[in-house]
Parts: C-alpha cells; structure tokens; sequence
C-alpha cells in the first residue's frame, strides 16, 4: 500500500505523461499506470516520467 504522497506522486505523474492522451483512451491511460505501478515504489518523480513515456510510446497504436 502507498502511503498518501507517494499516490499524490504517482497520480500526477501519470497525468503530466498522459495530458496528450484523448480523454477516451482509457487503454492508454490505464497501460501506462499499469507500468508506473510496476517499478515497486520508486518515488523518484524524474524516473517514473520516464517510465511512463516509454509505457505511452511503446502502447498499441489504438491507445495512442
């Protein structure tokens, strides 16, 4: 479980990554938190950047 700041965090990092992203792609949205939640608690903000854009490039054509 995290911890109210590490949400905070990770909740407005997938919204910076994902301001590009129509509001009714949610599969694109979805896979990109999906990998954000995968990196275990990393908080560092620069790094979970980084792993969501590589989750936004890298998603199916259809969610982009």
């Amino acid at each position: 479980m995290f911890d109210t700041a590490t949400i905070a965090l990770l909740r407005a990092v997938l919204d910076q990554v994902c301001e590009s992203v129509l509001g009714g792609q949610i599969g694109a949205r979805t896979h990109v938190a999906s990998k954000i939640l995968e990196t275990g608690g990393e908080v560092s903000r620069e790094r979970l950047r980084q792993i969501g854009r590589d989750a936004l490039s890298h998603a199916p054509t259809m969610w982009r």
